[in-house]
């Protein structure tokens, strides 16, 4: 759609973690006008569990911009607010609630979603670590026009990423925040053009990315070690892939593949301890465990760990 020269885009801008700050950045540093920013309400943290702002509200509030926090998007109340902003667009990243079809019309234009897969993979709330989770080489960004499904909209754009075989969902989550701020802006661009295309997502390749569930949190060591190993890097650094150590519920990082290396142990049994870290058996090979949170402590290197705790081998986890 062409707009007039003189004119720039009414954006509101829907997101709530750090994920979703670089593409509010980009925003407020284009040329396009950011009228409000709607993030989740204020949540309890931390150890003293004090209300704190998202990170989209604090980045938000720096540029002076009107920030709303309503408990539900879709409420009348909050409906007339949004109408009343006049938005062009609406610009969602990691909002955090659904957008019902009367939220949906508002925009003139369209409502725009910054999506962390390449669609039609990975429809859902945490593509990021499902990608790691299933050992994926490759995912992505895709820029969506918003509607009433969940992700099913048409792409408007998309841009890819390789995921490395130590690639931590830390890390990965922050270069796609980086490539999602920079597809937003080409779109936009494109749109001021008059040449965004829309296109439908294939029926074919679908695959879904549900809320990850506690129980996948915990470390099963008789799985495959592939699979843990992609189990620590999806969960690092939040919220930690667990395992039971003398009753206690201990989180594992930095996680390194020695395929070759069980010695016909029992899956989760300490092979060695010593500064490189904690070398455990699963059922085919071992993992050499570099990074170790106990309950209520930091995170630190095993070869810390080990100067204030006994490990010997032949201790078991799980």
């Amino acid at each position: 759609m062409m707009k007039n020269s003189q004119e720039r885009f009414k954006i509101v801008f829907m997101g709530t973690p750090e994920f979703a700050v670089p593409a509010l950045k980009a925003l407020i540093a284009g040329p396009d006008e950011v009228s409000g920013v709607v993030t989740q309400p204020d949540r309890p943290r931390g150890r003293g569990r004090k209300l704190l702002p998202s990170p989209v509200k604090v980045e938000a509030r720096k540029a002076d911009i009107p920030v709303f926090q309503p408990e539900k998007v879709g409420s009348p109340d909050f409906v007339e607010i949004l109408k009343g902003l006049e938005p062009d667009l609406f610009v969602v990243c990691a909002f955090g609630q659904i957008l019902p079809q009367r939220v949906l019309d508002i925009p003139m234009i369209m409502p725009i979603n910054i999506h962390g897969s390449l669609l039609p993979r990975y429809r859902g709330a945490a593509p990021i670590q499902w990608a790691i989770l299933n050992g994926d080489k490759e995912t992505g960004i895709t820029i969506m026009k918003m509607d009433a499904g969940m992700d099913t909209g048409p792409m408007l754009l998309k841009g890819s990423l390789p995921i490395g075989p130590e690639t931590t969902f830390g890390e990965l989550s922050s270069s796609m925040a980086t490539l999602g701020a920079e597809a937003l802006m080409e779109a936009l661009d494109l749109l001021e053009k008059g040449r965004l295309k829309e296109e439908a997502q294939p029926e074919e390749g679908v695959t879904y990315a549900p809320p990850i569930k506690k129980e996948q949190i915990k470390i099963e060591w008789n799985a495959p070690a592939r699979k843990i190993h992609c189990q620590l890097r999806a969960f690092d650094p939040r919220p930690g892939a667990w395992t039971m150590m003398e009753g206690q519920r201990v989180r594992l990082f930095s996680p390194e593949l020695f395929p070759k290396e069980n010695q016909g142990h029992e899956p989760g049994t300490i092979l060695r301890a010593d500064e490189k870290g904690l070398l455990v058996s699963c059922t085919d090979g071992a993992l050499l465990i570099k990074e170790i949170q106990w309950p209520g402590r930091k995170r630190i290197p095993v070869s810390d760990f080990l100067r204030g705790k006994k490990v010997t081998p032949g201790m078991r986890l799980g």
